[in-house]
């Protein structure tokens, strides 16, 4: 499967995403582009599981993805408890109505369930 480029070479892309994530793992919900959120959902969904298992290894990982303490430790000690016992699809996707103003891209709210 092809990931969208984003108009971005490969390292301003993984950096964009990177944020995305923060911001959603932070805000627990955010509001973007449907291909965008299309793109977080598997890289986002995977930390998640490996957040749930609860072993320090499992946190460090985290802290070297994610480039932030702060994001990883909510990620980790709040987060992935709550999925404890699902097998995967952590979060959700709902297209929204209409399109963003500038341009009429499609938008989309990606949360956690």
């Amino acid at each position: 499967m092809n990931q969208p480029k984003f108009n971005r070479k490969k390292g301003a892309r993984r950096s964009f995403l990177k944020n995305l994530m923060q911001n959603l793992i932070m805000k627990e919900k955010i509001e973007t582009t449907e291909t965008r959120a299309k793109a977080l959902r598997p890289k986002l969904e995977r930390l998640v599981t490996i957040a749930k298992k609860g072993q320090l290894a499992n946190l460090r990982i985290l802290n070297s993805r994610l480039d932030n303490k702060r994001v990883a430790q909510k990620l980790f000690y709040e987060i992935g408890p709550k999925y404890k016992d699902r097998a995967g699809g952590y979060l959700r996707i709902i297209k929204l109505a209409g399109g963003r103003k500038r341009d009429a891209a499609k938008m989309a709210r990606i949360e956690f369930l």
